[in-house]
């Protein structure tokens, strides 16, 4: 019996840290890692000894003979990573033979190294992934901010509560949270109630770790009609962030037009068109469960500026949102060479998903009709006006005529909803330069250039690019730059000590939560959630959380 790994790996490689035979591939220093979709194991390699499964963040990682159902593909396209280019497989013995062992990231310090004070903005994968190397390899000593009184971002408030594994990270993560030199100051935004030149004259070294909060924009005429929302917005919305008020969404419409093709755009459109009993089992927002079991949406047409085989989505998130059950699948075939592009595709590539789905021509030019839920796929079409309703009200549900290209010049798609799934972008942080043709921060190999003592790790960084996996090595990147910069002696003085940044950051905002109320916050949500029979039912609001972190009990051991 082999293992394989299947849809929700991210790719932090922690698996080929303790694979014994080195059959998991890409690695870290490999070519292909980072821009491959998930890691494989080679079948013929693997030597079933689990230690994969035991270390996977996220139970990805499963032994063949247990798949079933769809999952049962994911030994396929194991094997077939390995058909045409296979790994090597070393003996035992070998240079590259290892026993089981935890996960090492050595770092090359001074004997009379002295550990630095470093305050991390933003507790999502990037600033978490930071914490870790500097807490398992050094005696550095961490503070841990973010301006929401709770701990998490992206993991918390961006992925698809029908992917609960992927939210397994957070356990591991959470391990740090009330470690002996952490301290948490959540509710706290750098910018605002302490700026970033305070921040500096307390620790030695800070790590922007604050992620790509805004959208990107389509550009067309109507962008800003009532009905035409960012993806981010709705994403937030069903994650129960604090920013989105639970009335943000209207589902009264029977279409949703969704622009794009990443996995950001099918995580919407899945959730749009799930039965929500199936989702009554996730943390789900309470407002979203009860606005989806009320919904009147039929059909969500998923619009591609390309064809399918250059879909930005990865094969294991396509491949589900392919197979959902109680769901008609069809592809728009308004332009010839979206059907080409399927019939030529290779096993392996994109385009081959779409084999078995109907292909016709679409008329979306009135409002759906009722029937089981609908998903269609347009490719080769993009969006070039929305014309509809200004201002706040709505005149009718589906009162939205988005303009699309495609069909001899273009045509019309009657919606009630335009959600624009075209990418993240990162904003300016206050005290710190910023490049706005690519969103990020300046750097250089994560030191933020012209400001000493400051780094960047994640999105802020490198741009929206890379699922969860990718912050690992991003920041050991500029964890190795810290630590070097340390151990030269290149770092600022502070002249401020940790527990005055702690009185400061409590004087300027009046909704600090430290490690203790981050548990209450999470026994509270685990309570709510119990009554309902759901794994954690999250609170929605500011006050909501703050208050449930001053219902201080122990820490749980």
């Amino acid at each position: 019996m082999t293992y394989a790994i299947s849809q929700n790996c991210c790719n932090d490689a922690t698996c080929v840290s303790v694979c014994p035979v080195n059959c998991i591939h890409p690695t870290p220093g490999e070519r292909d890692f980072g821009s491959t979709e998930m890691l494989y194991i080679d079948p013929a390699a693997c030597i079933d000894c689990g230690a994969c499964a035991d270390a996977c963040p996220v139970d990805a990682v499963f032994p063949v003979e247990s798949l079933t159902g769809p999952q049962r593909a994911y030994a396929e396209i194991n094997a077939a990573y390995y058909a045409d280019a296979p790994a090597p497989r070393p003996a035992e013995g070998s240079p590259n033979f290892h026993s089981w062992s935890e996960p090492s990231f050595p770092r090359t310090l001074p004997s009379d190294f002295a550990a630095p004070r470093v305050a991390i903005v933003g507790t999502g994968p990037a600033g978490m992934y930071a914490a870790e190397d500097l807490l398992l390899h050094t005696a550095a000593e961490v503070t841990l901010l973010d301006r929401l009184p709770v701990a998490g971002g992206l993991l918390r408030y961006g992925v698809a509560p029908d992917h609960p594994a992927t939210k397994g990270i957070g356990d591991a993560f959470a391990r740090f949270h009330s470690h002996p030199r952490v301290r948490m100051l959540l509710g706290v935004e750098a910018g605002r109630e302490v700026t970033a030149q305070e921040l500096s004259a307390h620790h030695d070294a800070v790590v922007y770790a604050v992620g790509a909060p805004g959208d990107r924009r389509l550009g067309i005429p109507g962008e800003e009609t009532a009905g035409s929302l960012a993806a981010t917005t709705f994403v937030a919305w069903y994650n129960a962030h604090p920013d989105v008020p639970a009335d943000a969404i209207d589902l009264s419409a029977t279409r949703v037009v969704v622009v794009g093709t990443g996995n950001v755009a099918l995580d919407v459109a899945r959730i749009l068109l799930t039965d929500p009993e199936e989702l009554a089992g996730t943390d789900i927002a309470d407002h979203a469960l009860a606005a989806l079991r009320a919904s009147a949406v039929r059909e969500v047409v998923l619009l591609g500026r390309r064809g399918p085989e250059d879909a930005a989505c990865t094969r294991p998130e396509l491949r589900a949102l392919t197979r959902m059950s109680g769901v008609q699948h069809v592809v728009d075939a308004h332009d010839p060479r979206t059907g080409a592009a399927i019939d030529a595709a290779g096993p392996q590539e994109k385009a081959a998903l779409f084999r078995g789905i109907p292909r016709e021509r679409v008329d979306c030019s009135s409002p759906a009709a009722g029937g089981p839920r609908r998903l269609v796929f347009r490719f080769h079409s993009a969006p070039v006006e929305v014309r509809g309703t200004a201002g706040d009200d709505r005149a009718a549900p589906d009162d939205l005529d988005v303009r699309v290209t495609g069909e001899a010049g273009g045509t019309g798609i009657r919606a009630g909803m335009l959600l624009r799934a075209v990418g993240y972008r990162g904003a300016p942080v206050p005290g710190l330069p910023f490049d706005e043709d690519s969103g990020t921060v300046p750097h250089e190999s994560g030191r933020v250039t012209g400001v000493s003592g400051s780094y960047v790790v994640g999105w802020i960084k490198r741009g929206p690019t890379g699922g969860i996996g990718a912050n690992r090595a991003c920041a050991a990147e500029t964890v190795a730059t810290l630590l070097g910069d340390a151990a030269e002696g290149s770092l600022p003085q502070p002249t401020g000590s940790a527990k005055a940044f702690r009185r400061l950051a409590r004087r300027r905002s009046s909704q600090v939560v430290d490690a203790r109320g981050l548990a209450a916050i999470d026994r509270a949500e685990q309570a709510r959630g119990r009554r309902s029979g759901r794994p954690r039912s999250k609170l929605a609001t500011v006050p909501a959380l703050v208050a449930a972190s001053r219902s201080r009990l122990p820490l749980p051991r």
